[in-house]
């Protein structure tokens, strides 16, 4: 282990080569680091490690620090930051409302909303793929599966950017702001399905009031919290993922008019674009008891962040990790959306936005490229916040 490893730092470059490279240095020479940046943290590297620790919710609890760094108000919401058991109901009511027929049932409204917030860039012929499509898009997949009103779209894809950048900047006032919008909105929702429910398979809302744990009621506060926590979970990665795409496919043409001539071949692509550009290097644990590892011990507590970005990039794991290979023989290893209980719920709901976004994108075009200058993400994200493109829009009848 050599000196500059022993405290290193995450925010020392934005660019998601650098922190690529930082990464690959962990893993080889100390996979379990630590960083005095945010007050303290742990960082684990290695693909074994981090899949072990997300699958150990005895040993790595979530209810103290679940993202470094962390919400600077130091809120608690369900279930991402509840353990076992009381986290449990929170996930049953949620996982409820994602089954593949609910899914399923969304792709066709979906479709429809990527193609028309798609259409102000093809008009224009450019634009930021991450920052307007790549934010405007997801937040009608939120909508759409909490059956929001369809005016609280746009607001949602404002609001939510603002809260994200005060949380990555650490500013309190400005994430209490933002918050409170979303807050309200979560609160109103409640009032509405508490006097008219909706199918408890089909309605988030619906389905926390309903759910019991001990034979009670959930905690209706609880309830929007977890409510509110979903109208924004949703909006962080897919941004960063998608510009995170549409670089590589920049810069890997060829990839790119294939994916454009056979979209069946989307699903087994975006899996490996989940393994490459894995938004997430800073979801955390604490320990629940002293625990030794790479001969270096941690103590209740102490942050102990599950690099997942790392993880999918493990050549122990993955041949030629820092390539796109489409058709991976391991491909499942890859731990995009997490492991065990606190595995991420919108799993399906984020593979079918992605989807649905990426195949908009290059069936409404002829070829795009870039047109300025990438800009990386801030922790405790990685990968493409701004990507400006030039695009070429598909012939039209």
């Amino acid at each position: 282990m050599t000196a500059p490893l022993d405290d290193f730092d995450p925010s020392r470059s934005q660019a998601p080569a650098d922190v690529y490279a930082m990464y690959a240095r962990l893993r080889a020479h100390c996979p379990l680091a630590y960083s005095s940046a945010y007050g303290g943290h742990w960082a684990l590297s290695r693909h074994a490690d981090v899949k072990a620790a997300a699958g150990d919710s005895t040993t790595f609890l979530s209810s103290v620090r679940a993202v470094v760094p962390s919400d600077p108000r130091g809120l608690r919401r369900p279930p991402l930051n509840f353990d076992a058991p009381e986290h449990t109901p929170y996930r049953r009511a949620l996982d409820r409302t994602l089954r593949r027929q609910r899914i399923a049932a969304m792709e066709a409204p979906l479709a429809e909303h990527a193609r028309r917030e798609l259409e102000p860039m093809l008009r224009r012929g450019q634009g930021d793929v991450a920052q307007e499509f790549g934010a405007r898009f997801p937040a009608w997949v939120t909508v759409e599966w909490l059956n929001l009103d369809p005016e609280v779209a746009p607001m949602l894809a404002r609001t939510a950017a603002r809260w994200v950048n005060a949380w990555r900047a650490q500013d309190s006032a400005a994430v209490n702001e933002h918050s409170e919008h979303m807050y309200g909105i979560a609160r109103e929702l409640v009032a509405q399905r508490q006097r008219r429910p909706l199918p408890v398979d089909t309605d988030p809302a619906s389905s926390l009031l309903a759910q019991r744990y001990r034979g009670l009621p959930l905690d209706r506060e609880h309830i929007v919290g977890a409510l509110r926590q979903s109208l924004v979970v949703g909006m962080v990665a897919p941004p960063i993922l998608l510009g995170s795409i549409c670089v590589h496919l920049c810069a890997d043409q060829a990839l790119q008019r294939q994916l454009r001539a056979r979209p069946e071949l989307l699903p087994g692509a975006i899996e490996e674009f989940l393994r490459l550009y894995t938004p997430y290097r800073g979801f955390a644990r604490t320990v629940s008891q002293e625990l030794t590892l790479h001969g270096r011990t941690v103590r209740p507590g102490e942050p102990v962040t599950l690099a997942y970005a790392s993880a999918n990039r493990d050549e122990e794991v993955f041949t030629e990790p820092d390539s796109f290979r489409l058709g991976r023989s391991n491909i499942h290893e890859h731990l995009a959306f997490g492991r065990g209980r606190h595995r991420c719920a919108g799993m399906p709901l984020a593979r079918l936005g992605i989807l649905v976004a990426l195949r908009t994108l290059l069936a409404g075009t002829r070829r795009f490229e870039l047109a300025g200058e990438v800009e990386g993400a801030r922790m405790p994200e990685v990968g493409a916040v701004s990507v400006p493109l030039r695009v070429q829009p598909a012939d039209r009848d």
